[in-house]
């Protein structure tokens, strides 16, 4: 059979390197990091986007709570002051199917010295105006809080359990109601907690 001719189109796209094959670095000699702030709240222990929203970005720092800014950084705004009890953040979780829905795991799980206890996960649907409880008081330092890609009721956590004694409240757990109830779906003893779980991409199923 006679062979089809190449478009020209596409033997003009098979001709071109690949993107970006080769950067000069006198490109990035302009460049320089520089503080965005806030400036109080200590050091950042977890920060997330919203792929929605370009622009906003959610950042918990290790004694100040939970900061938003939806301006890419210029301005930042605290939104968990008076309404979370304590300012130690260890993970924050926006749901992509309605970045109305946040969870925000306390207690940071960078352990150190001076490290507050966390006291479980609070939870807004409205966009961080507001937030409740949302279980797991004894689940001390928050690992990580990974939201369903399609349902925003299912979530699972990572939670590293009391640092200073042995307890049971460690380990993974999973909600399917929006943070009424929890059950633990992975613990190995009272001693040992996770730090970070995800679901597999593309197979919420896999974790």
């Amino acid at each position: 059979a006679a062979r089809q001719p190449v478009p020209a189109a596409a033997r003009a796209q098979a001709a071109k390197p690949p993107m970006l094959a080769s950067v000069d670095p006198a490109l990035f000699k302009g460049l320089a990091y520089r503080s965005i702030g806030p400036s109080r709240g200590g050091r950042v222990t977890s920060v997330t986007g919203v792929p929605s929203q370009p622009k906003t970005f959610y950042m918990g720092v290790a004694s100040g709570g939970v900061f938003r800014t939806t301006d890419g950084g210029a301005t930042w705004a605290p939104i968990t002051d008076f309404q979370i009890p304590l300012g130690s953040i260890g993970s924050i979780a926006v749901a992509d199917s309605n970045p109305d829905i946040i969870y925000v795991g306390t207690g940071s799980d960078g352990v150190r010295s001076n490290v507050s206890t966390g006291r479980g996960i609070y939870k807004s649907t409205d966009g961080g105006k507001t937030w409740a409880f949302a279980g797991l008081r004894d689940g001390g330092q928050t690992g990580a809080i990974r939201i369903h890609p399609t349902n925003p009721d299912i979530a699972i956590a990572a939670m590293t359990g009391d640092i200073f004694k042995a307890n049971t409240e460690r380990g993974v757990f999973k909600t399917t109601d929006g943070g009424k109830t929890w059950k633990k779906v992975l613990y190995v003893n009272d001693q040992m907690g996770a730090m970070d779980v995800e679901f597999k991409p593309g197979d919420p199923n896999k974790i």
